[in-house]
């Protein structure tokens, strides 16, 4: 009788992205007919963006199935989809396990405009990625020597250059040097953050990798959720609706027409106003930050606050660009760039408005030919990256052909146009995804997934739940991990009004 009841409660979920849509699937495929989703925007799909540059498909906003396995629920809906090529579902290809690193067939320019040997970075991309699986390896032994992944990094790089490389040459060592400064902001940009100084290093490891070569979505990521989408109830969102205040705990009361009253009341920027039984949050932590004060009346309580403003939320940009011909060898598939002045493992620039462009550590190339013709896709993050956002785009651009032109010693290099993502200026974002800031812990993830009321309290339970990648301890930053949040929600409140039948370890989720 009580999960009779439960199918009739209302739920909505403010946020229409990956974790939004699964969550109201899950309901819905289990009997829950009142689900609502708010979105803030004209579209769904948050931070899954395709766009297009010219004629050809480009991603905005999430680019690659990291992990594509079985054990990830994005790749087996893509596969249940059919929405990816034969090779990125063969058994070979789900059984590489690159630990998060996929290798990358790169060229290698410096500052001084001279093509660089891979052989002459070997040295240095093996030192540095044997010392971020040594910063993995602190969460599970629970220790943290230093607060961050960029001080261990930058003070064992030194220790150990100094001892394992004093019989190189003075040059071939500071180019290997400057080659591990490149890589630090390479890193940046997979962590989105500004610096890895700021990034907590005894919760670096608490990231999963799955197996799998990382692919992509021949016809773009937002093809999954459009057959998503289509799975749902055609009224189901309302769309351009952001969200002024989620009022709880029967701080307002709403009766319906029925009688019946509800402890949760949405109110929107418009003046419309959702009542509910449960209201599942999935905004982006970055939002969260910028309106924590206000989103929820009561207030959010202070132990969410801190935790909120613990965790890390960093702005990792994309800069396409296309080419008439290309100026990378066939087989390249990233290309790099060193600053022959960076021998100081470097991963910010001294005066953002001056040198910003130095923070793109290269690009990466665009693959197959035949889908994208001759295109790259340039990568940078953190304080520079937002600054670039502001700037417009034919500076950019202009700025971008005289580094590619200087590294590359050939001043007639032109690309045809480009396109950029502005992650930190879009106000239902502020920046790309969550990483794990120094001082914070998985503890801080549980507490920004805990719903309200808290435990213990004597009010009706799980009026506000939270989802989103930030919530989910070893997928935070990714598609997957946003899904099964969204997942882990509802099936929370399944097992809520139907304890017995529907049985589920959340914890397990978490």
């Amino acid at each position: 009788m009580a999960f009779l009841q439960g199918l009739d409660s209302h739920i909505v979920i403010v946020g229409c992205g990956i974790s939004g849509i699964g969550a109201a699937q899950k309901l819905l495929s289990h009997g829950f007919h009142n689900v609502r989703i708010i979105e803030a925007t004209g579209r769904s799909g948050g931070r899954i963006r395709t766009g297009r540059l010219g004629d050809k498909i480009v991603e905005i906003g999430a680019n690659w199935i990291h992990g594509p396995s079985q054990e990830n629920p994005v790749f087996r809906l893509a596969c249940q989809y059919n929405l990816l090529d034969e090779k990125s579902m063969t058994e070979e290809n789900q059984s590489v396990d690159v630990g998060g690193h996929p290798p990358f067939v790169p060229d290698l320019f410096s500052s001084s405009g001279k093509r660089l040997s891979p052989e002459l970075a070997g040295p240095a991309s093996a030192l540095f990625t044997g010392l971020l699986q040594e910063c993995q390896e602190f969460h599970a032994s629970g220790r943290e020597p230093v607060p961050s992944v960029g001080e261990y990094v930058k003070r064992e790089a030194a220790r150990r250059t100094a001892e394992e490389w004093r019989d190189e040459p003075a040059d071939t060592r500071a180019l290997q040097l400057a080659m591990m400064s490149m890589l630090l902001k390479l890193e940046c940009c997979i962590s989105g953050t500004h610096t890895m100084d700021d990034v907590g290093l005894g919760a670096f490891g608490m990231y999963k990798t799955l197996p799998g070569l990382d692919c992509t979505f021949p016809g773009g990521y937002e093809g999954l959720i459009h057959c998503m989408m289509k799975e749902l109830p055609k009224d189901i969102v309302s769309y351009n609706t952001p969200v002024k205040c989620i009022h709880w705990n029967d701080s307002v009361q709403r009766t319906s027409p029925s009688g019946r009253t509800f402890p949760v009341l949405v109110e929107c920027e418009s003046g419309e106003t959702f009542p509910a039984d449960h209201v599942i949050v999935t905004v982006p932590l970055g939002y969260l930050k910028k309106h924590q004060e206000t989103l929820l009346s009561p207030p959010l309580p202070l132990s969410k606050v801190h935790s909120i403003q613990r965790m890390g939320f960093g702005t990792n940009n994309k800069i396409f660009m296309e080419f008439n011909e290309p100026f990378w060898d066939p087989d390249c598939e990233t290309i790099f760039f060193v600053w022959e002045d960076e021998t100081d493992l470097v991963d910010v620039v001294p005066n953002v408005e001056m040198s910003w462009i130095k923070k793109l550590f290269g690009f990466t190339v665009l693959k197959p030919t035949e889908r994208y013709g001759h295109m790259l896709c340039g990568w940078i993050a953190g304080h520079e990256s937002e600054y670039m956002e502001s700037l417009p785009e034919a500076e950019v651009q202009q700025s971008i052909t005289e580094l590619i032109r200087r590294f590359t010693g050939n001043p007639t290099i032109t690309p045809k146009r480009i396109l950029r993502s502005q992650w930190y200026h879009d106000p239902y974002t502020y920046g790309s995804y969550t990483y794990v800031a120094k001082g914070c812990s998985e503890y801080d993830i549980d507490i920004l997934a805990e719903p309200l009321p808290l435990k213990g309290s004597n009010t009706k339970p799980l009026q506000v739940l939270f989802a989103g990648e930030a919530t989910n301890q070893s997928f935070f930053s990714t598609v997957h991990g946003a899904l099964l949040s969204g997942w882990r929600e509802a099936e929370r409140l399944i097992s809520h009004y139907s304890p017995s039948s529907y049985s589920v370890s959340l914890g397990s989720k978490l």
